[in-house]
């Protein structure tokens, strides 16, 4: 449902939506940092206290399509009402806790609050903006996460080294400055969808991923109940009158390969936010307030380059950006690889690469997986491609975090260039992402190798990690 707002009430929405994307991605990225702090006051593992990250992105994942879903029965400015204030509701208690539990019970209800913003940053300017239009719109929301990237590591260095880690929560709070503008800019429109909601098939689903990422960390048999769960849920969507996802979605080879694509770019680029802090930490020593700089000039790099990469993709295709990506990512997972231990200076540099490539591929992979869709299966397959995303975040969170925990003493060098010590474990980490990106490059040439660049006025071009 397209709705005619003024030019400059739609204009002034995306500036409140840019900001609320960037508070959303900051809480999502601050916390990375403080996991060493948190692991040693509570005596705990990096791979428990990963849990702080990995359990938000699960929540994310679920709410990001379940907002998407409720948004066509009921009013939007109302679902993001409901939304913020349980962000911030989740943000007081995890700023008020004294345990590792209610830290955590904080954090869920923050992703819970918090995945409206996502899905309102798809439906917004599907709504709101004529297709002409819509391109410069979702620029916008990237533009938001560009800056969440940037801002995130820095506020929360400083937060960590002058204050208590718990402050990371207070950050959230400024959320509630945007309420009043989404409840005055939103309109009233009325829900376009009478459907019931499969609760049912949602709740399978939630339980799948949630036994899913448990099992990284948790054993095997958990692993066995989320492939039980899952058929469950795939029993559910083929017998329901009206189904959480239709089965037909996954009928179509290129969008499946896509979201096997989406899921793999995820679990390897999010090393880029995940394991850096901990390689910073454990291996260059540096104190919290310096990671978080160093871990900066990626980050302004992916906000600069980042939609020059769209621009891009529209003049010489989707492939082009997307063999770029690939190169840019081979280098920094190779350069890792091999210089591990070496200066801090040298892997913000390394960082550098890994990130614009990262921008790069999201944005040729999205644009690519956008126009094998229908028209009337364009917000759903998209979602899913989101979901994807988060799911390969949350796996790759605990098997980095694991895989750190382990240690290097006993471990064997993969990289014939890299000299055996206490830093093994991590150059090793980045040859399986060699391998991973590898991968990943022969999933997209088969995919849409020779898909020939278009213009598409009927759908939007959805970009990623909205």
């Amino acid at each position: 449902m397209a709705i005619k707002a003024p030019l400059q009430t739609a204009d002034k929405l995306m500036r409140v939506l840019m900001f609320t994307m960037t508070l959303s991605m900051m809480s999502g990225v601050m916390f990375n940092i403080a996991l060493p702090k948190i692991s040693k006051e509570f005596a705990l593992t990096i791979a428990q206290v990963s849990w702080l990250s990995s359990a938000y992105i699960m929540i994310y994942a679920i709410g990001a399509v379940t907002y998407g879903k409720l948004a066509d029965r009921y009013r939007l400015k109302d679902l993001v009402t409901f939304g913020l204030l349980l962000f911030a509701l989740g943000s007081v208690i995890g700023l008020t806790s004294q345990t590792f539990g209610m830290a955590l019970v904080g954090r869920c209800l923050q992703a819970a609050g918090a995945a409206v913003i996502p899905a309102i940053a798809m439906i917004i300017p599907l709504r709101y903006f004529a297709p002409e239009r819509r391109g410069a719109a979702l620029g916008m929301t990237a533009v938001g996460l560009a800056f969440g990237n940037a801002l995130g590591p820095v506020i929360a260095a400083l937060i960590i080294s002058t204050l208590h880690w718990r402050w990371l929560f207070a950050v959230s709070l400024v959320v509630l400055v945007a309420l009043p503008f989404y409840r005055k800019y939103l309109g009233n429109e009325q829900p376009v969808s009478s459907s019931k909601f499969d609760w049912i098939g949602g709740s399978l689903l939630g339980i799948t991923i949630a036994l899913l990422l448990l099992s990284v960390t948790n054993g095997f048999w958990l692993l066995l109940g989320a492939l039980l769960v899952l058929g469950l849920f795939m029993v559910r969507i083929r017998t329901a009158g009206e189904p959480f996802i239709a089965p037909k979605l996954f009928q179509n080879r290129k969008y499946t390969l896509g979201l096997t694509l989406s899921f793999l770019i995820s679990g390897s680029c999010c090393s880029l936010y995940v394991l850096s802090p901990l390689l910073l930490t454990d291996v260059q020593q540096l104190p919290s307030v310096w990671i978080g700089f160093a871990l900066v000039p990626a980050a302004a790099a992916s906000a600069l380059f980042g939609r020059r990469g769209g621009k891009l993709a529209d003049a010489k295709g989707n492939s082009y950006v997307a063999y770029i990506a690939s190169s840019l990512l081979l280098a920094c997972f190779l350069l890792l690889a091999t210089f591990t231990g070496s200066s801090p200076l040298l892997i913000a540099v390394f960082l550098v690469l890994g990130n614009v490539g990262q921008s790069f591929i999201v944005i040729a992979v999205n644009n690519s997986v956008s126009r094998t869709l229908p028209a009337d299966q364009v917000g759903v397959g998209m979602g899913m491609l989101s979901m994807a995303n988060f799911i390969g975040q949350g796996i790759a969170i605990g098997l980095y975090s694991k895989a750190v925990d382990l240690g290097s003493a006993s471990m064997t060098s993969w990289n014939p260039l890299f000299s055996q010590g206490s830093d093994t474990i991590f150059s090793n980490i980045y040859v399986v992402l060699v391998g991973s990106q590898l991968i990943i490059l022969g999933l997209y040439y088969i995919s849409f190798g020779r898909q020939q660049r278009r213009v598409n006025t009927t759908q939007p071009s959805v970009l990623s990690n909205i």
